[in-house]
């Protein structure tokens, strides 16, 4: 095998390998499979017309046009000619599908769904990084600048991360591009062979001293590079695919799925603004305002650190929902009518609606997810500025009845009470202390509310930061002092160590009643609040944040001296009259944060503290840090190049032996340039020839020519002459003849000398040879010294 098709072979699995680091951002993962197979017949193509040859525009242009034609196969073959050529319709089809993906891109949270708008973003962006990186490593021979469009690789990924990429990602991408610089420092030292090293770099009796000694060397740098660049890698946390809204699977309403997404970033966001600003006009027919939440989307899929929504299979909107899930028929209920109004600039994925809902009017393209009992947009659609109606069941259990509530079904119950084996042990525990002497699992529950609610001691405090990760339920318990998302996770997570099938609702809690009779819900009623399954009754709401919505009446305290308010009234929030006061969120001050007087503010996600806190700032310090140091390492043989070329040029020396050395470094300093330039050191002649050789190969001008020359009188000077005249202007000189070289050569040699300049195998020449002379003295220090024949011991 060719020295050429081992680069190309190198590149493929090189862009394989930083493409690892995407496969966590999609479920399934199987769009690798294509993407490598696709990327196999790209590099096929650029190997077959390299092999002809055709010229190296042509060789990126053939390649360019095979992956189109296979784009066009894979994604667009109802709309091109002949099923793989692209026209005017293909090209259209292409837009509308990244117009699709850049929306899910949006919506989605990690592992987001492999619709086909995002399998094109990530299998076509793999084929242009892949085309990239095979132009500039196999076509043009610059292993070094490719891997800039791997870095872009990984870096996306990265940037796309939910929890933070893994190192594994990083040391596979690290070891694709070290394995593509090995690849063509081998080959280039087959060709050179060792004659441009100076003095021999293997000790007698060694066994090689050909040119892959270097090459055993630079993968040994190479694994100690990526060893060293694996500790200080920063974690990069916060994914763009974490947002505030969902997404849905292509189709026409009969299928599709809806994926796992983090709806408190929308939540956090609504409440951190200044301005309680009006989303949704809300005309009810219930007299009892108390109990009018709005709910968006159930989270039922905790992880020890986060609540979020199960991926579900969707379907169209039915024209009458069914029945709840659990309800009995025994069950007292009436239908309430409500008409909801969203501001023009309220984009919100999910239909905010009185639960459980039995009939929704709206126009758009919208489906239905039965589980949560939700509605969501199909391919963009959302709620600004749209009017709809919805039919709702107004459920009134009794305490008996949801005493008496049997066990759920098994399915259910495992489903519901999952908890992770990483949820710390004081949860259940302080669950079990706090429910201790219950007879069922509705006197649990209250317990539970009571705790939160009067008797634990808890405080509602917007500006408390009360931890993130696994731990924060175990440091809110112990700090009592959190927002809505604190209360409903951590009593959802201790409902669920008991047994009780838990999940947590995120919506608006009741708004604030307005002279017309409508009811006007802003930002700063987003809420968040658990529901706790009961056999004949269904899931049903608790609120066990203080100061906050309103708390059922079916879950009056039966504590002595509790101060529970009445549930037959509406909460402060939630006031039957229309007040001319400004609102708690104008007028807040220090004092009445103290008393717990004023609205909510952002409730951080996975019940974690204020994300803009320090530790954000000292996150995006180390981001910018590592993303400079991934920068550095295909730059750094431009920069080692630049460095050597500064000290070797620098100060001339006063003394004379000074001077000799700085003529001999000039003179290295020329033959590495023109090295650069394709022309390698033949150190078996003399400064003379060796200069007359570089202006044949070169072409020089006569004035570059005239510098060569020069430089190579002043270096038979300094080796030959028992008294050598000592010249000047060397330096200029050098300059001069690295300009003649950059006229004399082509854009892509230009270029080639810059960024990846082939002098730099003096590293490797140079690390090779101090490895050498240290094994060597460790060697000559174990061995005992040996005895003259003869001598007693």
């Amino acid at each position: 095998m060719s020295g050429r098709a081992r680069l190309a072979i190198c590149a493929w699995v090189a862009t394989l390998m930083a493409s690892c680091a995407m496969l966590p951002l999609v479920s399934p993962a199987t769009w690798i499979i294509q993407a490598a197979f696709m990327l196999a017949i790209q590099t096929g193509v650029g190997a077959a017309t390299r092999r002809v040859p055709l010229a190296r525009p042509l060789t990126v242009a053939a390649q360019a046009l095979v992956t189109l034609l296979m784009l066009t196969l894979v994604f667009a073959h109802a709309q091109a000619l002949a099923g793989f050529v692209p026209g005017p319709e293909a090209f259209q089809h292409f837009a509308d599908l990244l117009r699709e993906g850049s929306d899910d891109v949006s919506r989605y949270a990690i592992p987001a769904p492999l619709h086909d708008g995002i399998r094109l973003m990530l299998i076509g962006g793999v084929l242009v990084v892949g085309l990239a990186v095979d132009t500039l490593a196999v076509t043009f021979r610059s292993a070094a600048p490719a891997g800039l469009p791997l870095l872009a690789l990984y870096s996306v990924a990265a940037g796309l991360s939910e929890s933070g990429v893994s190192w594994l990602w990083f040391l596979l991408a690290a070891g694709g591009y070290l394995m593509l610089l090995l690849a063509e420092g081998r080959d280039r030292l087959a060709q050179w062979g060792r004659v441009f090293g100076g003095a021999p770099r293997t000790t007698p009796g060694s066994e090689s001293s050909g040119p892959l000694a270097p090459v055993r060397t630079g993968r040994r740098i190479g694994a100690v590079a990526v060893a060293i660049a694996l500790l200080p890698l920063p974690t990069i946390s916060g994914g763009l695919l974490d947002a505030a809204g969902t997404g849905v699977g292509a189709g026409t309403g009969s299928g599709g799925t809806i994926s796992a997404v983090n709806p408190l970033v929308s939540l956090r966001d609504s409440l951190n603004v200044d301005e309680n600003r009006q989303v949704l006009s809300v005309d009810t027919s219930t007299t009892d305002l108390s109990d009018m939440y709005l709910r968006i989307v159930s989270l039922d899929d905790f992880d020890g650190t986060t609540w979020k929504p199960s991926q579900r299979h969707i379907e169209g909107v039915p024209n009458q929902f069914p029945t709840p899930t659990g309800l009995g028929a025994d069950v007292k209920r009436s239908k309430i009518l409500t008409k909801i109004s969203a501001a023009d600039w309220y984009a919100q994925d999910w239909l905010p609606m009185p639960y459980p809902p039995s009939h929704v009017s709206i126009d758009g393209s919208w489906r239905y997810e039965p589980v949560g009992m939700t509605v969501v947009g199909d391919h963009g659609q959302n709620t600004r500025g749209v009017t709809y109606t919805v039919t709702s069941l107004d459920v009134e259990p009794t305490a008996e009845q949801l005493a008496s509530a049997p066990e759920p079904s098994s399915a259910l119950r495992n489903q519901y009470t999952k908890v992770p084996k990483s949820l710390p042990a004081v949860v259940a525990e302080t669950a079990r202390k706090v429910t201790a002497g219950s007879t069922s699992h509705y006197e649990q529950a209250v317990k539970l509310q009571d705790y939160f609610a009067v008797t634990g001691g808890f405080q509602y405090d917007t500006q408390v930061d009360v931890g993130t990760g696994r731990d924060a339920i175990a440091k809110f318990l112990k700090d009592k002092q959190g927002f809505c998302v604190h209360f409903s996770f951590a009593m959802a997570a201790m409902a669920r160590t008991l047994g009780i099938p838990a999940r947590v609702a995120v919506g608006f809690a009741p708004g604030t009643p307005e002279a017309d009779g409508t009811v006007s819900v802003g930002l700063k009623d987003a809420h968040a609040w658990p529901e706790l399954y009961f056999e004949g009754v269904g899931w049903t709401r608790f609120e066990p944040t203080p100061n906050r919505g309103s708390v059922p009446a079916y879950t009056q305290s039966t504590v002595p001296g509790s101060d529970v308010p009445d549930p037959a009234r509406p909460s402060a929030s939630t006031s039957a009259e229309p007040s001319a006061a400004p609102s708690a969120s104008e007028s807040c001050t220090a004092q009445l944060r103290k008393l717990e007087g004023c609205a909510s503010q952002a409730p951080a996600i996975a019940a974690g503290g204020d994300p803009r806190g320090p530790w954000w700032y000292v996150q995006i310090v180390a981001l910018g840090l590592g993303a400079l140091l991934l920068l550095t390492i295909p730059f750094s043989p431009m920069l080692w190049r630049t460095r050597m070329r500064s000290v070797r040029l620098g100060a001339h020396g006063r003394t004379e032996s000074e001077a000799a050395v700085h003529t001999l470094a000039v003179w290295e300093e020329l033959t590495d340039t023109a090295w650069d330039f394709g022309i390698p050191p033949d150190e078996s002649l003399t400064p003379r020839k060796a200069a007359a050789r570089m202006v044949r190969l070169g072409e020089l001008d006569p004035a570059a020519a005239a510098s060569v020359h020069r430089v190579a009188d002043a270096v038979e000077q300094v080796l030959y002459a028992p008294r050598p005249q000592l010249a000047s202007g060397l330096a200029q000189d050098v300059r001069r003849v690295a300009v003649g070289f950059q006229d004399t050569s082509g854009r892509s040699a230009r270029l080639r000398a810059l960024v990846a300049p082939r002098s730099t195998v003096r590293v490797v020449w140079a690390l090779s040879a101090w490895w050498t002379s240290v094994t060597t003295r460790a060697a000559a220090f174990r061995l005992p010294p040996r005895k003259p024949s003869g001598q007693q011991g």
